[in-house]
Order: C-alpha cells, then sequence, then structure tokens
C-alpha cells in the first residue's frame, strides 16, 4: 500500500528533502520579482519556504490527494490548482516561475515556457544533463541555441539523487532561465532564426564552415567571409557558438537564413 510520501510513477514524483538545495532555490526565487507560479509543489518542499517571502503564489499540482493535503496548510496568499501544468492557463502579467520538475517532462515544460511571454524569471530544477546542456557547458543544445538570443540560461548548482524520496536514477540541476529586457533579435524573426540554428545543427559538415557551405550553397570564400564578420572560426561546431554568434550570422545570411522546409523537423529543436 502507498502512503504518503511514496512518490506516484505516472506523476513522476520525487519529493526534494535537501535542505541545502531547498534554500538555495529560495534564495534564487528571493531574487526575483512579481508572483510566484510553481510547478508541482508535490507535499509543499518548496511552496512554504517561497511563501515566507510575501509574495502571492499559484501552485499547480497534478496530484489531487497532494493538491488537497497542501492547500490545508497554506497561508491566504498561495492557491493550490489541481492540474496539468502542461494545460494550466499561464498568467498574462509579469511573473516568476519555479519548480522541481518532473523528469520525464523537462522538455514540454520548458519549451511551454519558452513560448509564453509573461512570466520574467524561472528557477528550475531538471535533471543535471538537461541542465548542464541548456546553459551551455560543455556544448549548448539545438534548443538552447534557438531561443538564446530572447533568454539566457544559467547553471546555478547540481541536486545528488540522494537529495530526493524516493533517490531518482540521475543527479539534478539548478537552472536559471530569464527573459532578456533587450533580445538580441527581434521577436518577428524568431522562426526565420529557429530554422536557420536547426538547418546548421542537423546539416553535413565537420565545422560550421563546411556546414554553411553545404546548406546555403555557398562556396568556400564566400562562407568564409560571413564567418569572420561574425566572428567564428570555420573550424567551430554549432554547439559550441554564443548566443552574439549565432545572431550575427544569422543576420549575415540574409535571404539565405530562412526556415528549414520540414515544419515537423523545426519544431523538434525548439
Amino acid at each position: 500500500m502507498r502512503t504518503y510520501t511514496d512518490g506516484r510513477h505516472e506523476h513522476g514524483q520525487n519529493f526534494l528533502r535537501d535542505q541545502q538545495t531547498i534554500r538555495r532555490m529560495t534564495d534564487l526565487a528571493a531574487r526575483t520579482e512579481g508572483p510566484i507560479l510553481e510547478v508541482g509543489p508535490g507535499r509543499g518542499a518548496l511552496t512554504f519556504p517561497l511563501e515566507e517571502l510575501g509574495r502571492p503564489m499559484t501552485a499547480v499540482e497534478i496530484d489531487q490527494r497532494l493538491a488537497q493535503r497542501l492547500s490545508r496548510h497554506c497561508g491566504g496568499e498561495t492557491s493550490i490548482i489541481h492540474g496539468d501544468f502542461l494545460r494550466h492557463r499561464l498568467p498574462e502579467t509579469p511573473h516568476t516561475v519555479v519548480g522541481n520538475l518532473p523528469f520525464h517532462l523537462t522538455t514540454a515544460i520548458l519549451r511551454r515556457l519558452l513560448h509564453h511571454p509573461h512570466w520574467e524569471q524561472a528557477v528550475l530544477i531538471t535533471q543535471w544533463e538537461v541542465a548542464r546542456r541548456r546553459a551551455g557547458v560543455g556544448g549548448s543544445s539545438m534548443m538552447t541555441a534557438q531561443w538564446a538570443p530572447y533568454y539566457s540560461f544559467e547553471l546555478q548548482g547540481r541536486v545528488p539523487a540522494q537529495a530526493y524520496s524516493p533517490a531518482p536514477a540521475v543527479d539534478g540541476g539548478i537552472l536559471t532561465v530569464t527573459r532578456r529586457r533587450d533580445p538580441l533579435l527581434p521577436w518577428k524573426h524568431r522562426s526565420a532564426y529557429a530554422g536557420f540554428v536547426h538547418r546548421l545543427f542537423t546539416g553535413p559538415g565537420r565545422g560550421i564552415g563546411q556546414i554553411l557551405q553545404r546548406t546555403h550553397g555557398l562556396t568556400r570564400v564566400q562562407a568564409g567571409r560571413r564567418l569572420g564578420e561574425a566572428s567564428i572560426q570555420a573550424s567551430a561546431l554549432p554547439k559550441h557558438l554564443t548566443a552574439e554568434q549565432w545572431v550575427r550570422l544569422f543576420q549575415r545570411c540574409g535571404a539565405d537564413a530562412r526556415p528549414a522546409r520540414s515544419p515537423k523537423g523545426l519544431s523538434r529543436g525548439r
């Protein structure tokens, strides 16, 4: 028989219990502003410390039994909603997102957040490797490169598997995502830019120079000139380009910087 402390497999529940991690998450949230939207509060390991910040908070919990129990113990400024965060209507005013994300839903939740225009900062726990890749440690993922002109991603620490009950198979990582007040590229170019990044991440070649030639039909000299103007080495791999380099290269490719023809392929990278 399950007890209240058990995590339910179908919801990917691994309850945070490490006080050092909880303090770190709370401290990072305290540096943000506005109402807080918490993803998957579970037993309230983050919810109760976050309440001490004295800000309005809404927590969305998919497990009805946990939502009901948590609602009985929270303060008046905290609203506990039983629902699926992926279907929850997000606020249309500035807010901060905080959450210990279910590892199997990390990418889906991140995609939903990145497409939503109103939140300003997010303090999240994801799988360790996901947090590293999103923050560009050891090389960025295509998803990070596609969104880097609009958000900054930072790795804030590692969360050992033993910090959870029950312990997951892998460690977690604390990731912060901040919306850029001044985007590096106008939002109207986002789709074309995302397609451009997709083509170069998936194109053939040993370095960005060869990839650019083969995906855009450029000569070696033409590709080299554009890379030089963007301050990029021809041998660099797409995962090692900075957000600024990506934007400069996109701008210098002009009419060639069009979305990939396959919407299905493009959507996988966002």
